[in-house]
């Protein structure tokens, strides 16, 4: 049935898109050793991520065909693609220099408060409705990511509050919030492929320019000095860029915002295990439990309770990817 595709679909899309930004926080260490630092990685991952989306839209249907999408939109529409890609830069912008001026864990915490910011506007909107297994889905989920956190922190290290590391954290969640909300059907006309190159690549510009601004530049070049940055940021822009951004969208496209949101929570689960298994940071068994919750999770979500999509497909329109 085309309604259990779209949900099985978007499902995949999501939880690969989540264990693939799960690796950016080793791939951006990786590339911080290599003289690349947080402003300059996002940049570099950024145009590696529309280098690969280039190739792909050639491939499938050509770059004329994807120009033409664009130009096609309307207002509203080129509004709603210039404010996703806008909140992907603030995004990183934020949660970057959120990393530097609190734990990462905390920052993280912060950040991923965004699902239960998904669902209250999406309710709001009237686009979703409220029901007991997402309740149940938001909350395991929730708390599974709060364990996995808490777990990665150091329990014997003091733990200074910045008020602006706080704001920057929970700016990183609002962004993430507009650009869940706009793209769910903001440009549905523009393929997810292209329309994820016009969002990066605005994240190229923007990302060079505060790197620049900020006394960065020689992160930027960084990579032509030593060759050993190149393999974190080849996984960065092409695996943790352009794949995951655009099965991420899809994943919106396919089963909403709140759904997606939900889903998305796995990424910090890969994120925790990856840096036990490549950084020798250990695991805790609370970080397990976490883990077993988000999973858990994920299960309850999948239970058959008016799925996200059947208002966005409702009109027989499906979506473009």
């Amino acid at each position: 049935m085309p309604r259990d595709r779209d949900l099985l679909t978007g499902t995949l899309s999501a939880i690969v898109a989540a264990a693939l930004f799960g690796t950016l926080g080793p791939m951006s260490r990786f590339g911080a050793d290599a003289g690349v630092g947080g402003i300059a990685f996002t940049a570099w991952r950024a145009l590696l991520g529309v280098a690969f989306l280039a190739v792909l839209i050639a491939g499938r249907r050509g770059i004329r065909a994807s120009v033409a999408s664009i130009a096609a939109l309307s207002g509203r529409g080129r509004a709603s693609l210039a404010m996703a890609a806008l909140m992907g830069l603030t995004l990183n912008v934020s949660i970057f220099s959120a990393f530097g001026r609190i734990p990462i864990a905390l920052a993280l915490m912060l950040f991923y408060t965004y699902p239960a910011g998904v669902a209250v506007v999406d309710v709001l909107l009237g686009h979703e409705r409220i029901t007991a297994p997402r309740l149940v889905a938001l909350g395991l989920s929730s708390a599974g990511v709060v364990l996995v956190l808490v777990g990665s922190m150091n329990p014997g290290a003091e733990l200074s509050v910045d008020t602006l590391g706080v704001l920057l954290g929970l700016a990183a969640s609002a962004s993430q919030v507009a650009f869940i909300t706009v793209s769910r059907t903001g440009y549905r006309s523009v393929p997810a492929d292209a329309a994820t190159l016009v969002i990066l690549a605005v994240s190229i510009v923007g990302a060079s320019l505060i790197a620049a601004a900020a006394g960065y530049a020689d992160d930027l070049t960084a990579p032509f000095r030593n060759g050993s940055a190149w393999p974190p940021l080849l996984a960065g822009g092409v695996l943790a860029g352009g794949v995951s951004s655009l099965l991420f969208l899809r994943a919106i496209r396919f089963i909403g915002g709140t759904r997606t949101g939900i889903l998305m929570l796995f990424e910090p689960v890969v994120g925790v295990a990856l840096a036990a298994a490549w950084l020798g940071e250990t695991l805790v068994p609370i970080q397990i439990l976490g883990g077993a919750l988000v999973l858990a999770g994920a299960a309850v979500l999948q239970l058959r309770s008016a799925p996200d999509h059947e208002k966005v497909v409702e009109a027989g329109a499906s979506p473009v990817v």
